[in-house]
């Protein structure tokens, strides 16, 4: 999806929803200094974060000069030129099973100010971004949630889960494969030219990351304020395998009082193979003068427990859902992934909004590859004119669209839903379509995302 995102008219629901509030939704020209500024401020008072210094505005600034900046405004309030509520969205690939991508629709900075809320602000954003996504040709649409009970009245769902894993330093023992390979010391100026490249790489191999812009490289390895006490903590390694190609980075940062042992603590580790992350594991698990290793926003099936001597050294926190995932066109959405097994599954969604609504026909291949359809019910049930449709014979499920965002990747199982009334089996199919859901669903590799957005 490549276009000026610009072009993309505001939505005429939202613009008379807010007017006739006296409010004002406006698409803000991130040329105009003075006004993208005034957002980033708003953007950063709506998640209580310290106002910005420079260096911060100047970055965002340039992280945003790519996406689309939506903003409300309050023309009867102390400062009018500041929105009472943020948005923005840009195209991006997403990870899906088979090693492939689809295009989607990145939804972020959402905020409304506490001065303005129960205003059905954010409703009126968050249907507008699904118009946005629409008009951007993205099969759905994607989002990082602070809160949890907000987005699912909009058709997204949790489709991946993230944690944070603790390694107790004294009672690592290392048993995993050694490699041909080694780690490095790096300086993070050094790797910026093949991170993008790396990530990359890891991006395509694993289910449920999004595609990386240049602004995260740069956080991540602490070149936007070099000289601030965050960034002069980060060090960076990179991963080379025996013929001394790159493969993966990682970086961390020991926190220590003076005299005392540390913890190493990462949330950044870019894998482009398996051999790269065993390894880049390794290192942050077997250093000296440390108590213990945090890592953030990690799997919930990560491979250390099998690389150890004591799983039981890993304990495992702070579990919860991490990227929402909202389908608004199921043909090109579930065409875009390989499943687990082969069959024929018909697919009956239902979605408040309207977008997804339908009766479609997914087909599997030995190879796992799909064709998806759209029915028309009257063929389905075989009253129309047509010559029908192998979807009223086959297996089928029917759910909604948030339901159906949940199984997209593969990280929650069909069944679970149904057991949990979620998702229902056609009349003519009882049982046998859910067990079939469950295994063309099935992902090689449980969704991840590493990062928030």
């Amino acid at each position: 999806m490549s276009f000026d995102l610009r072009a993309i008219p505001l939505d005429a629901t939202a613009l008379r929803t807010l007017a006739a509030k006296g409010l004002e939704y406006r698409l803000v020209d991130t040329n105009d200094v003075a006004a993208a500024t005034a957002w980033v401020e708003a953007d950063f008072r709506g998640f209580h974060n310290a106002r910005p210094r420079q260096v911060s505005v100047d970055y965002d600034l340039a992280v945003i000069a790519d996406r689309r900046v939506q903003g409300v405004y309050d023309p009867s309030i102390a400062d009018p030129a500041i929105p009472v509520a943020t948005v923005s969205s840009w195209p991006t690939g997403l990870s899906v099973p088979g090693g492939r991508s689809v295009d989607a629709w990145a939804v972020s900075s959402v905020t409304v100010s506490p001065t303005h809320r129960r205003r059905g602000i954010a409703r009126a954003l968050m249907l507008a971004e699904l118009e946005n996504a629409r008009a951007a040709g993205a099969a759905l649409a994607v989002l990082t949630a602070s809160e949890a009970t907000i987005y699912g009245r909009f058709g997204y769902a949790p489709a991946t889960r993230a944690a944070t894993v603790h390694v107790d330093r004294r009672r690592t023992h290392w048993i995993g494969p050694d490699a041909p390979g080694r780690v490095h010391f790096v300086a993070a100026e050094d790797l910026r030219t093949i991170a993008p490249a790396l990530a990359r790489r890891a991006v395509a191999r694993t289910t449920g990351e999004i595609d990386r812009w240049p602004g995260i490289l740069d956080r991540a390895l602490g070149l936007v304020d070099p000289d601030s006490e965050s960034s002069r903590r980060k060090r960076v390694v990179r991963y080379d395998d025996e013929h001394g190609n790159p493969q993966g980075f990682a970086v961390f940062q020991v926190l220590r009082d003076p005299n005392e042992h540390g913890i190493v603590e990462f949330d950044f580790l870019a894998a482009a193979t398996d051999e790269a992350e065993r390894e880049l594991w390794r290192f942050l698990v077997e250093q000296d003068f440390v108590t213990s290793v945090r890592g953030l926003l990690r799997s919930v099936d990560e491979p250390l427990p099998w690389l150890l001597e004591d799983p039981r050294a890993i304990t495992v926190s702070d579990v919860a859902d991490h990227l929402w995932v909202r389908v608004l066109d199921p043909v090109a959405a579930l065409a875009s992934r390989r499943y687990g097994t082969a069959g024929t599954l018909a697919i009956e969604v239902t979605d408040p909004q309207g977008h997804a609504a339908g009766l479609y026909e997914l087909v599997v291949d030995e190879r796992g590859r799909a064709e998806v359809a759209r029915i028309d019910p009257d063929r389905a049930s075989g009253t129309g004119t047509g010559t029908g449709s192998a979807s009223g014979s086959a297996p089928g499920i029917r759910l909604g669209v948030h339901e159906l965002g949940a199984i997209y990747l593969g990280g929650v199982r069909p069944s679970v839903l149904a057991r949990a009334g979620r998702v229902a089996s056609s009349a003519a199919s009882a049982g046998r379509a859910i067990e079939l859901a469950d295994r063309m669903f099935l992902g090689q590799r449980t969704p991840h995302l590493s990062i928030w957005f």
